[in-house]
């Protein structure tokens, strides 16, 4: 079992996507980075630490300078400038320097921060991306695109950082709870979605095993996945133009983690948001009825939901407002032309967006 994947960003950096099923080839993959003379620090949170760290500082220690380890309080709540603070006063103490280098080892939290921190941190230095949930082995780890939340808005203080490497060890998916491995599946389904109609149905045909967690399936899938992600970024790194379309589902996504103050998991919004934005490009005219009611019960199987209840539409609209890809006060929301094929819209209105919403805000009435 392994597979590697060249990234190769113009004028930005090339960094190899690892796929494998343990720990043991990892000092090998940094060994290319030069990490003899090299301090390393693991910045983890504190439920994967647990798990890892130490056990990931062992297989490393022999093979650089010094390995330390920051941990910081797990959950979303700590993506915060503050705990950035903390992690440059951390590095500060323990005289990390500019040929040091930081691993993430952890979700799209520690990845995104830790990314965040490598980009400001003396104005730059490397990092690694070891993601440890199916959201980010195949999603936030690729394509260097870090940053934390400021107040109630996701991810709006942010750089462009890409990683040094993207080691995936497939065995951590089994330590994961339902609901995050179901969250990682939002993604997936989006990437076939948006990008490969070939994909989608070998998903929705395999969803037996990538619910058993099947492990040549999930090897083929994350492949595949990393695949499509690798495309849109070589393309569009710093997400002018194509890269956009990765945020299918995001902007009504986006909204609803936030009205729900983070107590739903990122790929339960992306999911509800791709059926809102599912159900737009049907009432335009792009998707067939038939394709609209498949993309949306399809999420189902995959432990994803395709309604919430407790909302206020009006309060989801306000919030869409506030979302970083705003250009000249529009929102570029992404629509399917078909499956398999996406493209971004700048017209979409409030009505429409208040129709799908109302599509997907449970009432107690049954569903067709």
């Amino acid at each position: 079992m392994g597979k590697r994947i060249t990234v190769d960003v113009p004028s930005r950096q090339r960094y190899t996507i690892m796929i494998t099923d343990g720990f043991q080839e990892l000092a090998g993959e940094l060994e290319a980075l030069d990490i003899g003379s090299r301090r390393l620090c693991i910045v983890t949170d504190s439920q994967v630490g647990e798990l890892y760290a130490d056990h990931v500082a062992k297989a490393l220690s022999p093979y650089c300078r010094e390995v330390l380890i920051y941990t910081f309080p797990a959950g979303e709540s700590s993506k915060h400038l503050g705990t950035v603070q903390e992690a440059y006063r951390f590095f500060i103490e323990h005289n990390l320097d500019r040929k040091d280098m930081l691993i993430a080892l952890g979700g799209g939290v520690t990845g995104d921060l830790t990314g965040y921190a490598a980009a400001t941190y003396l104005r730059g230095i490397d990092f690694i991306q070891i993601p440890t949930t199916l959201l980010a082995q195949v999603d936030s780890s690729i394509g260097g695109k870090t940053g934390v939340d400021f107040d109630r808005y996701k991810n709006m203080v942010g750089a462009f950082h890409m990683p040094r490497l993207v080691y995936i060890n497939l065995s951590v998916l089994k330590t994961l709870d339902n609901r995050q491995y179901a969250s990682g599946m939002a993604e997936i389904l989006k990437h076939g979605l948006i990008k490969n109609a070939a994909y989608y149905e070998w998903l929705i045909g395999h969803f037996g095993e990538i619910n058993e967690r099947d492990m040549e399936t999930l090897e083929e899938m994350i492949y595949e996945s990393c695949l499509i992600k690798k495309a849109v970024v070589e393309k569009d790194p710093l997400e002018q133009g194509e890269r956009a379309l990765l945020n299918f589902g995001h902007t009504i996504g986006h909204a609803l983690e936030k009205y729900k103050n983070f107590t739903m998991f990122h790929g339960e919004c992306v999911a509800l948001g791709c059926v809102a934005a599912a159900w737009i490009s049907w009432k335009r005219q792009l998707l067939s009825m038939e394709e609209y009611y498949e993309i949306r019960d399809m999420f189902v199987p995959f432990g994803l939901p395709i309604t919430v209840d407790s909302v206020d539409v009006e309060e989801i609209l306000r919030l869409t407002r506030s979302d970083k890809k705003m250009e000249h006060g529009q929102i570029k929301f992404v629509l399917l032309k078909k499956i398999g094929k996406a493209v971004v819209d700048k017209t979409i209105t409030e009505e429409e967006m208040r129709t799908a919403l109302e599509e997907i805000v449970f009432d107690g009435k049954e569903r067709e």
